[in-house]
């Protein structure tokens, strides 16, 4: 397939190429990737010179655009990482979440359509909002979103399953766990304690830590999207999940004891605006139909972040000055 990635150069974009570039050695890939903060075409480095790979810098509102890249490289399918992730960021200005995560998913629909290809959707566990009663929310399940972020994922989500229905756009949408591993962002929970940990500051958790998240490994979410991309109906949703519930309190003290920190350097601060207490989703679809299972577990995969932080300071001390401090 010649595919189009959007947003690759971000955290689980760009875990996806490396995972194309290792298990697909037919495919040839173009990321299209805005290069906006958390865009680092470090994470790409090691494949540069790979025949199978191009690189543009571009933003997926452009349409124009993004319609000559489909055509001049004669793309197959779509595979759309491009958004704004962090939900601090997004209460803080939801204006630039909704021209990404929404309009940009538009440009995208519409360049679907008009060269009759295939667009996954990369979404997230967040759009049920929080789960009462530890009940899993599956594919059916109503969509609650808390914040500006999910928000804007929900309101893609549906306008792809709209497109879907008026238009016969073949579309896949997924939606996943919390992902964890290299190249993320260090503002995210994991990879802001590592780091915060390794610089001998403190270790900042919202509220009292109770709040709990289902942690995928992102090579396990790229072997799901992939299994999507490939064998998924068209108009249809699949969970993506991990089933390893941690709250961040216990995530916090197993990167702690990794480490070799001091419990003392914890520091429990004010809760962000509607804080979603619990994701919980039921993945039994993607399991019982496409066979894709988690591989990697969460103690295995979050003792190989952390070695990973700790041996790649070059990569993310250069990014600090952008993190939103909590």
């Amino acid at each position: 397939m010649n595919l189009l990635v959007t947003g690759g150069a971000g955290f689980i974009g760009s875990n996806f190429i490396h995972y194309l570039m290792a298990s697909q050695s037919h495919d040839s890939l173009v990321n299209y990737d805005l290069l906006t903060y958390a865009g680092n075409l470090a994470n790409l480095a090691d494949i540069n010179d790979d025949s199978r790979y191009t690189f543009v810098q571009g933003d997926i509102t452009d349409e124009a655009h993004v319609n000559a890249i489909i055509k001049d490289y004669r793309i197959d399918g779509i595979v759309n990482f491009a958004a704004e992730s962090h939900v601090d960021r997004s209460i803080l200005n939801p204006n630039a979440f909704v021209s990404s995560n929404f309009v940009g998913l538009s440009v995208l629909l519409n360049a679907a359509r008009k060269f009759n290809i295939r667009l996954v959707q990369i979404s997230t566990d967040e759009v049920y909002g929080t789960a009462k009663f530890h009940q899993a929310f599956d594919e059916n399940g109503a969509l609650k979103p808390s914040s500006p972020y999910s928000a804007t994922k929900a309101s893609a989500d549906l306008l792809a399953l709209a497109y879907f229905k008026t238009y016969g756009t073949d579309i896949c949408i997924t939606r996943s766990a919390n992902n964890y591993g290299r190249f993320q962002f260090p503002e995210k929970l994991i990879p802001l304690m590592v780091v915060n940990g390794l610089l001998g500051k403190k270790l900042p958790i919202y509220g009292k830590g109770e709040n709990s998240r289902d942690w995928l490994n992102v090579v396990d979410n790229c072997a799901a999207i992939d299994a999507v991309l490939r064998s998924g109906k068209s108009g249809q949703i699949y969970n993506i999940a991990g089933h390893y519930y941690r709250t961040n309190l216990e995530v916090v003290n197993q990167i702690v004891q990794e480490l070799g920190l001091s419990k003392s350097q914890i520091e429990f601060v004010s809760d962000r605006p509607a804080n979603d207490l619990q994701y919980m989703i039921d993945d039994s679809k993607i399991r019982s139909e496409l066979g894709w299972h988690p591989q990697v577990s969460f103690s295995q995969g979050l003792r190989a972040t952390i070695k990973w932080y700790v041996n790649h300071a070059a990569w993310w001390r250069p990014l600090l000055k952008q993190v939103k401090n909590r």
